[in-house]
């Protein structure tokens, strides 16, 4: 807070929640509208009870998906601060947003008595080795257990007569999944580390082994499970290296005291058959791999996803109650079991480590509270319907809504403090912060009758809050019958009503896409369950997160900006410049400095432009447009309008500001180069200012209304003006102006290596100007491919879908090739040489540009294109005289006199011109 300039003495108020709430989203609004964002304001609201007409709306929509069954009190396994006492939602969580609780079965490995010294004190009770597994029916296979030698565990009390020794993080878990004789407490009777379990004598649940040892392993995370890890070496690598290790290596045994006979006498024990893998996959994997020893971790890693997987999906059980049965039945039977048998308990932790806003690590608690029924399969089907039907503008935002939905299940809806909505039905509970947001998208329509534009509520309103009852909210949205007990008028509830109608569905909803797995499923969920089919939603567009100069934000590096700070340093419009240049789609954007400062020095000079050519209009030609550089211009103007206002309906900013801004302007460069002593068309260059101005408006709003009044002198505002008109674009002349753009690079090429053979000429002027006697070029043009090459294209023409831009198989038309006249032609062999490249070049061109590039001529006459652009062409190049021949016309070819034979060295075909320079 200092670092942004708040003192000492106000920071002290912060104490207090609700101070946030006055201190901060007016100074929000401020820089929104410094930043040029177009909102009606009148709309704002915060979303706590201190606004009583959004809590109204909120209680409203709390007891319509109880009316429906979508809210139920249930016992259930929740991701749980215990600083705060509440369970953690995503969003109040500062790491670990997305993290489900992980279930595993306890496998409870009995203490053999006499106890060792150590373990005295715990004499007279039930002492186990608490190992969480996410494998029960691999029990039957157990030849040991394993421990963290340098681990730090514990002896825990579970009850009256139980002990648990595990992780401590493992055990404060427990404490608030009801197993902890101090609920919520850990009660540790006697710290210890791996090392003194080493060695201890267990009798685990369904092994086949009466006793089997601790022993350890070196790969353990403490973090994760229990700290205690049952070992399977028939079905599980790592345990299969770890035990092998420690039989092949008596110098390891010694390290950690291992005895003998607690390693050498246990074998594997065959529990799993598994197809091509036998009755001991582990094993079978290893030695197909190689692995040496369990430090082998990624080759480890390969076999462990190898051998799970085939097992759980492929296996079938040989030993036990349940033999002759698929893995897949077997495991929830032999788990039942161990549950039921009092052997083994079902534990819980968060599936990867979560801090609350708070500070603490949170842990999995079994609670009793309100959850909305999220994954019920009826409600899911809906969801389902709706999310098929929206536009989501990208593959990734669509798979990850998919993905969310499969397995989104019960949400808990309710806390104990914060801020936010009370849950009407149960008052002790506020309403979490991603259930109260799932349809405001609805409060907005309505929020500016009930508010009167302030956004706390507080203003004095023809409507009071307590005239909201459950039938109006009713009437407004989900077309229920008029109040009939209601003292607001009817004009009021029918205005509200009618613009609810308007806005509804919503086309679109601008979130990041880390609330795709919470508030937007959510969203998506709430309106299925609350509104008719014709108001579900109709679009998202998902954003990621923002870096800044390559890197992630972080305010202890110094990498950080507020948007108040960004528009200060760089002004509004190059801030908006430089996000717009940052990035499109779901990946992160990178808002880079360099290119706002750029932005600040590329406007200030097209600002100058525009006055320099304003002052010089009447030196301009005038009429309209009528010459080929003029024609060509105004095409990608046109070109410019149609790409642009499709970029932007897609929300791709990115591309907008390349083909509105860049594209023009590289347009507006290359018109500048080829008008010569013609010079600029006026109309054409108030045509293009006036474009410009409208496309860049949406990015830079300051600088274009500047533009739009203050040079162009236009009434009103350009954000008003409208989007341009534009006729067609005339593909086939943007294809010409590249061929002939092409050409000229071509032949400049060609000059330089004619005339001053290697010498490279990278800068400077034309390469012609370097000589000293006077350039005539000869440009000789083929515009119809023949021979091969045209029998070529014509079989591509015949194996070629143009519906899916798809070619039928290289053996086709490889055969085809083989059947034609130039197949059956004396020199195939060396033709076909040069026929494959060709072939495949024209593929690729067909793929990406349609049926079209298969022709045998190009769209456009290439002689007529550079016969009108001589002009343009000596220039570029620095020639006295250009001259344009058929490659057909033996009149021409003579032309060439004893240069003719680069002719034959580089023929000329369609596209690609051949030129001959001759010096007098």
């Amino acid at each position: 807070m200092r670092s942004v300039g708040i003192s000492d003495a106000e920071i002290s108020k912060f104490q207090d929640p609700y101070k946030w709430l006055s201190y901060f989203p007016p100074l929000a609004v401020e820089d929104l509208k410094a930043f040029g964002l177009g909102c009606d304001w009148r709309r704002s609201f915060i979303t706590t009870d201190t606004n009583p007409y959004f809590d109204s709306f909120v209680r409203w929509q709390m007891r319509k998906l109880k009316s429906v069954g979508k809210v139920v009190k249930d016992v259930r396994y929740t991701i749980f601060s215990p600083l705060d006492g509440q369970p953690c939602a995503d969003h109040d969580r500062a790491s670990g947003e997305g993290v489900q609780p992980q279930e595993y079965t306890i496998i409870k490995m009995e203490l053999v008595a006499p106890f060792p010294e150590k373990f005295k004190v715990l004499e007279g009770r039930k002492v186990f080795l608490a190992a969480a597994t996410l494998r029960p029916e691999t029990m039957y296979g157990q030849t040991n257990a394993w421990v963290l030698p340098d681990g730090k565990y514990g002896a825990f009390e579970i009850n009256e007569s139980e002990v648990f020794v595990l992780a401590h993080r493992a055990a404060l878990n427990l404490a608030y999944q009801n197993h902890s004789r101090v609920p919520e407490k850990p009660s540790c009777l006697l710290e210890l580390t791996g090392r003194d379990l080493i060695g201890l004598p267990l009798k685990s649940p369904l092994s086949f082994n009466e006793v089997i040892y601790a022993l350890p392993m070196l790969s353990i995370l403490m973090d994760k499970g229990t700290g205690v890890v049952t070992s399977v070496p028939s079905d599980a690598p790592d345990d299969y290296m770890a035990l092998h290790d420690l039989k092949a290596k008596p110098a390891l045994r010694d390290k950690y005291g291992v005895k003998d006979e607690w390693v050498l006498p246990f074998e594997i024990v065959p529990i799993i058959e598994v197809p091509q893998f036998g009755n001991k996959c582990a094993e079978t994997v290893c030695l197909q791999m190689k692995i040496k020893s369990q430090n082998d971790k990624e080759k480890l890693a390969e076999a462990k996803k190898q051998t799970y997987l085939k097992g759980f999906t492929e296996g079938t059980m040989i030993v036990g109650e349940f033999a002759g049965r698929k893995v897949q039945e077997a495991k929830p039977l032999i788990r039942n079991k161990l549950l039921e048998t009092g052997q083994a308990i079902v534990y819980s932790e968060p599936e990867k480590r979560v801090m609350s806003r708070s500070g603490d690590e949170c842990v999995v608690a079994l609670t009793d509270q309100w959850y909305i029924t999220y994954g019920e399969s009826e409600w899911r089907k809906l969801a389902e319907e709706c999310l098929s039907n929206m536009s989501l503008y990208s593959d990734e935002t669509r798979h990850g809504f998919e993905h969310t939905l499969s397995w989104l299940n019960q949400w808990a809806c309710s806390r104990s403090f914060g801020l936010g909505t009370r849950i009407p039905w149960d008052e002790q509970f506020l309403v979490e912060s991603l259930s109260d947001s799932t349809i405001y998208m609805a409060y907005y329509t309505v929020a500016h009758h009930l508010q009167n534009g302030d956004m706390y509520g507080s203003s004095e309103s023809a409507t009071k809050p307590q005239q909201l009852t459950d039938d109006v909210w009713d009437y407004i949205f989900c077309g229920g019958p008029f109040p009939k007990s209601t003292d607001i008028s009817s004009s009021l509830l029918d205005r509200m009503k009618r613009e609810f109608e308007y806005w509804y569905p919503f086309d679109l909803r601008v979130s990041g896409k880390d609330l795709i797995q919470n508030h937007l499923t959510f969203c998506i969920y709430n309106h299925t369950a609350i509104m008719a089919k014709h108001h579900w939603p109709r679009g998202f567009r998902c954003n990621g997160h923002i870096m800044l100069n390559s890197e992630k934000m972080s305010k202890s590096t110094g990498n950080f900006r507020t948007l108040r700070q960004a528009i200060e340093e760089f002004s509004a419009d190059a801030t908006r410049f430089s996000l717009a240049d940052a990035g499109d789609g779901v990946d992160d954007a990178n808002f880079v400095f360099e290119t706002a400062n750029a932005a600040i020095l590329r406007l200030t000079k097209e600002i100058a432009w525009y006055e320099d050519n304003l002052a010089a209009e009447s030196s301009m030609r005038t009429g309209p447009p009528s010459t080929y550089a003029d024609r060509v211009f105004a095409n990608e103007i046109n070109i410019a309008v149609k790409t642009t206002e499709q970029n932007y309906s897609n929300y791709m900013f990115r591309e907008a500001l390349k083909t509105g801004f860049y594209d023009l302007q590289a347009a507006r460069d290359e018109y500048r180069f080829s008008c010569g002593v013609g010079g600029y068309n006026r109309d054409l260059v108030w045509h293009f200012m006036e474009v410009q101005t409208r496309l860049i408006a949406p990015i830079c709003p300051h600088y274009a209304e500047f533009i739009w009044r203050e040079l162009l002198k236009k009434d009103g505002f350009v954000v008003n003006a409208g989007w341009p008109t534009a006729d067609a674009p005339d593909l086939t002349l943007k294809s010409a102006n590249k061929y002939l753009q092409d050409s000229i690079v071509l032949m400049r090429k060609l000059l330089q290596k004619q005339l001053l053979g290697s010498k490279k000429n990278k800068k400077g002027p034309p390469v012609a100007s370097l000589i000293e006697n006077k350039v005539t070029g000869l440009i000789y043009i083929n515009e119809q491919f023949d021979g091969w090459k045209a029998e070529s294209l014509s079989i591509l023409q015949n194996k070629f879908n143009r519906d899916t831009r798809t070619f039928a198989p290289d053996s086709e038309i490889l055969e085809a090739l083989q059947q034609s006249s130039v197949g059956q032609s004396s020199n195939f062999k060396q033709i076909q040489k040069l026929c494959m490249p060709f072939l495949r070049f024209k593929k690729e061109e067909a793929i990406a540009l349609g049926a079209q590039a298969l022709d045998l001529r190009l769209p456009f006459g290439e002689i007529e294109v550079l016969k009108e652009n001589l002009d343009l062409i000596k220039r570029q190049i620095g020639l006295e005289d250009v001259e344009i021949l058929s490659a057909a016309d033996a009149d021409s070819l003579a032309r060439a006199g004893p240069l003719g034979s680069l002719l034959n060295q580089n023929p000329p075909s369609p596209g690609n011109p051949t030129a001959i320079f001759l010096t007098q």
